[in-house]
């Protein structure tokens, strides 16, 4: 088999790897303007950087909502679409050793997918990820560098901006530690310091999708979360998601290419013969 490339296409940013011998090959993160540059730019960058000739790769497979826009093959090469929710399940799954969890990939948004074994089912999402980190920042600290975020909130602290269960009692309740976060934002005021601020903006999307994501594996034997996706980079996931599995009973899981997850279930989905939709030349 020749050189398999998964293609994860987003609105300004693609994540590309390749798979060979069952191997993954330096997976690569390119950002543009719009989906076309991107992915463009991402394929010639990794052929050219991991000295691939065209003739050495025998599919390319592409997802993600940019890949709408792709509608011929790319540079002439057999070309692919697949389900980016199944390509979620692949990505998350890979060398997991579980047959069964709940993939939570944490993008622009969040969506949530099942995987039972061979059996791969989006149920479900918010409307709240990286998206309205960059949203809120823009907002109240003026400024949408992703990096700067993050390392304004590893300065910060939540003791004057959420609101605890310690805040409003003295006495645990039950299930519920007095750490706990009662209300996200529930004392912040007018002077509050921006690394809180920034604190408190992470703390709340990334809180928010741990939650939402033990909600959508209520009523099931899944108890194995794996996280993927660009908010996996972020710091502040080794301290939050740790809290909530004290808290749920749950294991969160940030694997090896977190980011790439999809990318490389992209791939997936045609290495072992899942759904896909070839691209007519």
């Amino acid at each position: 088999m020749g050189i398999v490339i998964g293609i994860d296409v987003g609105g300004s940013t693609t994540k590309i790897i390749g798979v060979s011998d069952k191997m993954i090959k330096n997976p690569m993160f390119v950002k543009a303007t719009d989906p076309v540059t991107s992915l463009f730019g991402a394929f010639g960058k990794y052929i050219y950087d991991n000295n691939i000739a065209l003739s050495n790769i025998e599919k390319v497979i592409l997802t993600g909502v940019g890949s709408a826009y792709i509608d011929q093959p790319l540079y002439g090469l057999p070309t692919a679409k697949t389900d980016e929710f199944l390509a979620n399940g692949l990505g998350a799954q890979y060398n997991s050793g579980e047959e069964s969890l709940l993939v939570v990939s944490m993008g622009t948004g969040t969506s949530f997918v099942k995987v039972q074994a061979s059996v791969i089912e989006h149920v479900g999402g918010l409307g709240i990820g990286g998206g309205t980190i960059l949203g809120l920042s823009k907002l109240l600290l003026k400024t949408n560098d992703f990096h700067q975020i993050a390392s304004l909130a590893e300065l910060g602290s939540l003791n004057d901006i959420d609101l605890h269960i310690r805040d409003i009692t003295p006495h645990p309740l039950p299930g519920l530690p007095l750490d706990v976060t009662a209300s996200i934002f529930g004392k912040a005021d007018a002077n509050a310091k921006r690394e809180d601020i920034a604190l408190g903006i992470v703390h709340m999307v990334l809180q928010t999708i741990g939650q939402g994501a033990v909600f959508a594996s209520l009523n099931s034997d899944i108890r194995d979360i794996v996280l993927i996706g660009n908010l996996t980079r972020l710091p502040q996931c080794a301290s939050i998601f740790p809290r909530l599995e004290d808290i749920y009973g749950v294991r969160f899981r940030i694997p090896e290419y977190a980011e790439y997850r999809t990318a490389i279930g992209a791939a997936l989905s045609y290495i072992r013969n899942r759904e896909y939709v070839n691209i007519k030349s």
